[in-house]
């Protein structure tokens, strides 16, 4: 299996914009720039790579997770995931300084402790976890109940 993405740049990275596209079509010529990397963009059209990956890492997470419980006899009712990427800036150069996936589940029959070792199963052994895993990674539960 392999998964791809096209991405086209015009213009200097300060000033300059670009576009990015997927096969599949769910991102078709979406337009990114300096500043909706890095300034706040929100309500405009347009994302930024970190924007990108952080969804990607809430879907794997929440996707691993439902494995990981479902496997272990506790389907979940419902996984709702958030993946907020922190990015630190050291002169010229930017790095990810940690990424905090939130997590607000309904899972019925579980017990407290075997709800947090499938989470903390999932938060290490997801895909997207593991292609991040330069970057600290802290994961913050909460079961509800149903």
């Amino acid at each position: 299996m392999r998964r791809s993405g096209k991405a086209v740049w015009h213009g200097t990275g300060l000033e300059g914009a670009g576009s990015l596209t997927t096969p599949s079509g769910v991102l078709a010529e979406q337009p990114y720039s300096t500043k909706m990397r890095f300034a706040d963009a929100e309500g405009r059209s347009g994302t930024n790579p970190e924007e990108l990956i952080a969804a990607a890492h809430a879907g794997c997470f929440a996707m691993a997770l439902s494995f990981q419980l479902t496997g272990a006899g506790f389907p979940p009712t419902a996984l709702h995931v958030e993946s907020v990427i922190t990015m630190a800036q050291q002169g010229f150069d930017w790095s990810m300084a940690g990424i905090v996936l939130t997590l607000d589940a309904v899972v019925p029959g579980i017990d407290d402790a075997t709800f947090r070792e499938k989470a903390n199963a999932a938060k290490v052994g997801c895909p997207v976890s593991m292609a991040l895993s330069a970057v600290p990674i802290t994961l913050d539960a909460t079961l509800r109940a149903e």
